[in-house]
């Protein structure tokens, strides 16, 4: 069965390329590494979080720069030559299918998307990133006093350069970017532009590379120069990728600067996203979503093609890692988190623990659909590429687990990197399969937790810490032996149809079934705390419950609150909680199934309903439990 990344990644595949997914049948598996990379590992490379700060235009060679050897995947689809024209195409599928899909989209696209495109090449990176921010970015943008000047497209092609600037009659003190030092997001600002410091560049990677843009290339992937020029003077190539209008004079006249690969605006983009999500993690996949989507309009906008766009999230990812784990930037992490704390919640009346619901209060939100967003992201983490060989385990590479540090602060560092291991994207893509394989990280899935319990995992919510210690919800459907234990005073919710094996124990804090799966299909153990099913929920194994509490809303209508495929054993101490459904309340006189098993032992300790006018007469038999709603 195919997953659900791959089945959203030929769905846009289909749709994107005019309805044709024939572009990304799969080509014979290669080796992971080029033989540069292979090279730079038999000599044992520093890993890319210790050794980052090599990322400088001096160093072009995989022994000398970080960016270029974790780049080396493309070096199985692209050799380079010793000028920018004089490469040699090593995959003729992949780079085929790239450019057609840069031809197909550029013929496809609207008005409207060329003139996005425009503003987002135009306007500075961290600014267009704010708009991920939904119902907090005007905050941000008055807090931070971050502003443009590039807010629409002009009709034409422009006679010169477009820069952003500071526009006439903007508050003082105003910045481009991610706003002022000085202003009450300062820190935040500060972040982002740290995070997009000396090292980050993406013009080390072009120069290596020198895999040309897509404009410069026709549709056989080889470069042809026609000899000609067009009227603004530019080199004419034999191309059928169509740059927007307004971008023309935008271009570089120099190819031998203006390489490809890696996209320089992507990795701008995606850079500044994580600084934010750090800083504000109420809002981390919709960040990430943005981050794809504005990428995307690289593409769109005929600059650049998909194995440069993917190139530079793989950059940005392992770049903003090795930032925020760098010590010397524990500091202006720290500051940046606790101001955009401080200052969202003073501005919004909100709480630590009610900040992510104002955060995603706005119903015209353009990311407002977490589903929609998750069916952007996926088929963009490969575009084009097909996917050959084995699946193989993910090494999560050395302090990927940083990117996750605030929106899963109740994790050890080793709980992310699992999160980030069950949840990354399969091997077998040649770009993605680079020496530590950033690009195989899925930050929005890995934002929904765990997507496989490979052991027992233990953890451990404190509602007195607010924020996502206090409450979180793990998305994802999870798989593997292992199983849980919820600890704390917090609140976990699961929403996925689980499969886990190892079985689920609450100890302490609240448990949440948001899904009639949710609980996998072990057994079910209730030592403490309260386990809450708003919804029937099946246990696939045993069910026993001591001092605890189970609590479940009934309705009109249903079946069993609890089906149990094996034995169930209630203790001293066992508390029933009752709630009638809102909208399809069970009547005076009805028998509600609450629970059922293959076998049933001992009773209820309490059995409590929240109603004024109806209590609750328990019936237990040999294999479960029934309540009569009677009037008091």
């Amino acid at each position: 069965m195919s997953s659900p990344v791959e089945v959203n990644r030929r769905r846009f595949l289909k749709v994107s390329m005019g309805g044709s997914a024939a572009l990304v049948a799969a080509p014979t598996l290669v080796s992971w590494l080029g033989a540069a990379d292979a090279k730079a590992a038999t000599a044992a490379p520093a890993a890319f979080v210790d050794d980052y700060r090599t990322n400088i235009t001096a160093n072009l060679t995989p022994e000398t720069n970080a960016v270029v050897r974790i780049l080396g995947g493309m070096t199985k689809v692209w050799k380079t030559g010793p000028d920018w024209n004089t490469g040699t195409v090593i995959d003729h599928e992949v780079l085929r299918a790239n450019v057609r899909y840069c031809v197909n989209l550029t013929h496809a696209r609207t008005e409207a998307q060329a003139r996005e495109a425009f503003v987002y090449d135009r306007q500075h990176q961290s600014y267009a990133m704010i708009g991920a921010l939904g119902p907090l970015a005007p905050l941000y943008r008055t807090g931070a006093k971050a502003v443009t000047s590039i807010t629409a497209a002009p009709d034409d092609t422009p006679p010169a350069k477009v820069e952003d600037a500071v526009p006439a009659g903007a508050p003082e003190g105003s910045a481009l970017g991610a706003g002022s030092y000085t202003s009450d997001l300062g820190q935040v600002a500060k972040l982002v532009d740290t995070v997009r410091g000396p090292f980050a560049s993406g013009n080390p990677g072009k120069y290596a590379f020198q895999y040309p843009r897509p404009w410069r290339l026709n549709e056989n992937s080889e470069v042809v120069d026609t000899g000609k020029t067009d009227a603004l003077g530019y080199p004419v190539y034999d191309s059928k990728v169509i740059v927007v209008k307004q971008l023309l004079r935008q271009r570089s006249t120099s190819p031998k600067d203006d390489g490809g690969f890696p996209s320089g605006h992507t990795n701008a983009f995606h850079l500044a996203a994580l600084a934010y999500a750090y800083a504000v993690p109420e809002r981390f996949q919709e960040i990430v979503t943005r981050a794809f989507e504005l990428s995307h309009t690289r593409i769109m906008s005929g600059m650049h093609s998909t194995v440069d766009v993917m190139g530079g999230r793989i950059m940005a990812t392992a770049l903003a890692a090795a930032t925020l784990a760098d010590p010397a930037n524990a500091e202006i992490k720290a500051a940046a988190r606790a101001q955009a704390l401080a200052y969202f919640t003073q501005r919004t009346g909100t709480t630590p623990d009610t900040l992510f619901a104002y955060a995603h209060s706005d119903s015209s939100d353009q990311y407002a659909d977490r589903e929609r967003n998750a069916c952007l992201v996926e088929p963009k983490l490969t575009y084009v590429l097909p996917r050959k060989g084995r699946k193989l385990p993910l090494t999560v590479p050395k302090g990927a687990e940083v990117l996750l540090e605030t929106r899963q602060p109740y994790l050890t560092a080793e709980q992310r990197r699992a999160v980030l291991r069950t949840t990354a994207v399969d091997s077998g893509y040649v770009l993605l399969d680079g020496l530590e394989q950033w690009g195989r990280l899925h930050l929005f899935a890995a934002a929904d937790g765990y997507g496989a319990f490979e052991s027992h995992v233990t953890v451990t919510l404190d509602a007195a810490k607010g924020g996502f210690h206090a409450a979180d919800a793990w998305r994802n459907d999870i798989e593997g032996p292992g199983g849980l234990t919820k600890k704390g005073s917090g609140t976990l919710t699961l929403t996925g149809h689980n499969r886990y094996h190892g079985g689920t124990v609450v100890e302490a804090g609240t448990l949440v079934a948001g899904h009639a799966n949710a609980l996998g299909q072990g057994d079910v153990t209730l030592r403490g705390g309260t386990l809450r099913a708003a919804r029937p929920v099946r246990v696939r194994g045993a069910w026993a419950q001591g001092a605890a509490t189970l609590d479940v809303t009934v309705r009109k209508g249903h079946g069993a609150v609890v089906s149990v495929s094996g034995r169930a054993r209630l203790e001293k101490g066992a508390t029933l909680v009752l709630r009638l459904d809102e909208k399809h309340p069970p009547a005076a006189g009805t028998v509600v199934h609450v629970l059922h098993a293959a076998r049933l032992r001992g009773q209820f300790d309490k059995v409590e309903l929240n109603s004024a006018h109806l209590r609750a007469v328990p019936h237990y038999t040999a294999d479960g439990l029934s309540v009569r709603l009677v009037k008091r």
